[in-house]
């Protein structure tokens, strides 16, 4: 009998297999909104006149969310992107949030402070909702950290002002290594993150004749030029 009904089983319900679990999707990375800069965040742009998250050597923007300031960082590397937060325009005893891209394909959020030319990874990483990719040979970064913390000499609480020093360069085996260019763009003035503003900074290519010296020697050779020699 009982052979009767397992054959019935077999023959009425075939079996077809379980199906194994699936990992959940992941959600691809959000691009970085440009037209809200100025308005619901903050924005820093290097570079090119005119680029964006996705075109600026490097590109920094920072928005309130409840008690958490959230940072988006994209910079023209396949190693590494920062911003420091500090005192001065100066390296130096800053606090440091890194974005770096390692040998896995992987981007980390990393934690930071500069003791004079040397950045030295801190274990207390005040980072979270961390994601971040690495594509078109660019490294992007989204995270979240506290507006207060607890003082600490290498957090500092954002609801302060900083100068904020903007940084990125290569990577060895996920180690950051000296940044790109000698002297990093750093901010005119101190960032506060109750003020959104959309800032450009030109880079060096785009500075040549943007400086008096250089408008006042283009002025005296137009002059020349049109006068003519006696």
């Amino acid at each position: 009998f009982l052979l009767l009904v397992f054959y019935l089983v077999m023959v009425c319900f075939p079996y077809t297999g379980y199906p194994f679990p699936t990992a959940p999707p992941v959600d691809p990375f959000a691009k970085i909104r440009v037209d809200d800069c100025g308005k619901t965040k903050g924005c820093f742009r290097y570079g090119k006149p005119g680029c964006n998250a996705e075109t600026c050597d490097y590109f920094l923007s920072y928005r309130r969310i409840g008690a958490d300031v959230e940072f988006e960082l994209s910079a023209d590397t396949d190693g590494w992107v920062a911003v420091g937060f500090s005192s001065d325009k100066k390296m130096g005893g800053d606090d440091v949030m890194a974005c770096v891209h390692d040998d896995n394909g992987r981007v980390r959020i990393q934690h930071f402070y500069n003791v004079g030319q040397w950045a030295k990874e801190i274990q207390r990483n005040p980072a979270r909702d961390e994601e971040g990719v690495f594509e078109n040979n660019r490294v992007t970064c989204r995270f979240k950290r506290p507006v207060y913390v607890p003082r600490e000499e290498t957090i500092v609480d954002l609801h302060l002002s900083w100068y904020y020093l903007f940084a990125w360069g290569p990577a060895i085996q996920g180690s950051i290594t000296r940044h790109d260019i000698d002297s990093p763009p750093v901010s005119e003035h101190v960032v506060s993150i109750y003020k959104y503003e959309d800032i450009f900074m030109p880079s060096a290519a785009y500075q040549t004749f943007s400086s008096p010296f250089c408008l006042l020697l283009i002025v005296a050779l137009t002059f020349y030029l049109l006068m003519g020699t006696p």
